[in-house]
């Protein structure tokens, strides 16, 4: 089993939902958010994603966006998070490491090197925030080829088909349960429907299922965890690290 199969698990075997934290890396400097993995870390976070800044965070909210502003002023690229990755790894071995992305920047990159910086400095996991299940073959074979795992995103609005053919292959992973329409950031409430959404796609498939956008505190997380296997909280972390 890799660390993201390990650590569900754990989890499962607790009887409680996985805390995934995203940070976005760079801001406010690459420094601090390095030293906000491992606060979160230390408060009881079980999987990280590292956000890399990009300029058109489509999928993001006004945190975040201002967050990705300011780690790309302050020159924050993807191999910039890559080369911090080890020293992460070093301090927290066991703890699933996914670099969030938007998928411009890993092809600009270089897809199949990617793969292999990533594997190289310890990460466990990529999620592409826009990269459509169509057209996500040649990441996924990369990716394996260095045994690391793809997490898929799922959509309010993505039907029993879909789901299937989106967790086809990704026993080693987790998928990413979208709650709500539109753009990241923290929501006064989440779709009443949510609970029965969640249910539904743990029918549907053993992969397990983690919920997140506008989950505010691990105590909402936890509750929203009882329908699934884990929950993220991205914006609310990142809010609190810029104005700390």
């Amino acid at each position: 089993m890799n660390r993201i199969q390990k650590l569900f698990a754990k989890t499962r075997a607790e009887g409680r939902g996985a805390y995934v934290a995203y940070l976005t890396m760079g801001a406010p400097t690459l420094d601090a958010s390095i030293a906000a993995v491992d606060t979160v870390i230390a408060e009881g976070v079980d999987i990280l994603e590292l956000g890399i800044p990009f300029s058109d965070p489509v999928a993001d909210g006004s945190v975040i966006r201002r967050a990705a502003a300011m780690a790309l002023a302050n020159g924050v690229k993807l191999a910039d998070v890559l080369g911090r990755v080890p020293e992460l790894r070093a301090r927290h071995p066991d703890t699933p490491i996914v670099i969030f992305s938007y998928y411009n920047l890993i092809y600009a990159y270089g897809v199949e090197r990617f793969a292999a910086d990533a594997a190289k400095a310890g990460a466990d996991a990529a999620l592409v925030v826009d990269l459509p299940l169509e057209e996500r073959d040649e990441l996924v074979v990369a990716l394996k080829a260095k045994g690391l795992a793809f997490v898929p995103l799922i959509a309010p609005t993505t039907g029993p088909e879909r789901i299937l053919e989106s967790a086809k292959g990704m026993e080693d992973s987790f998928l990413y349960a979208v709650t709500v329409k539109g753009v990241t950031g923290e929501r006064a409430s989440l779709p009443p429907e949510l609970a029965s959404r969640l249910q539904e796609m743990k029918r549907l498939t053993d992969v397990p299922v983690v919920a997140g956008f506008g989950i505010r505190t691990p105590e909402e997380g936890a509750e929203i965890a009882r329908h699934c296997d884990g929950f993220v909280i991205g914006s609310a972390l990142v809010s609190r690290f810029l104005n700390a």
